[in-house]
């Protein structure tokens, strides 16, 4: 079975991405299984010093949770199963362990994210899954 990982970032651009993706979902004989992927940056600082872990790994649950939910509602909308996933890290560095542990065929990445500013790191992140991936990556503009 082909299975798609999707970075989702809570962007216009990612639900762009997501979107692609169910405009392709009758290109396959079988249906994909599909993986959602929102990737948190960790707290920096001395953070972890006044708050417990309980309550960063919530927060952190809670902030995926909230990027995740555009995608989540178009592929319900479209009665596409997915499962999700929300871990902590380099975001490029994660998506590409990602692809690689669930032995994804596809990762569909959109090329741009939040604001102007984050354009610049996301661009970068984009940049460093083509470079690091064994996985093909679709961009989607």
């Amino acid at each position: 079975m082909l299975k798609i990982l999707l970075p989702i970032d809570g962007s216009d651009n990612s639900s762009k991405a997501v979107k692609k993706m169910v405009e392709m979902m009758n290109w396959y004989k079988a249906v994909p299984e599909i993986h959602l992927l929102n990737v948190q940056f960790p707290l920096d600082g001395n953070v972890s010093l006044f708050i417990s872990q309980d309550d960063i790994k919530q927060y952190h649950q809670e902030e995926g949770t909230k990027c995740l939910q555009k995608a989540v509602q178009l592929l319900d909308q479209e009665q596409i199963k997915y499962s999700y996933h929300i871990t902590i890290g380099d975001p490029a560095m994660m998506i590409e362990q990602f692809a690689a542990n669930l032995n994804c065929d596809l990762v569909i990445i959109s090329a741009r994210g939040h604001g102007a500013i984050k354009n610049l790191l996301l661009g970068s992140v984009v940049s460093k899954v083509i470079q690091l991936s064994s996985t093909p990556v679709l961009l989607v503009k």
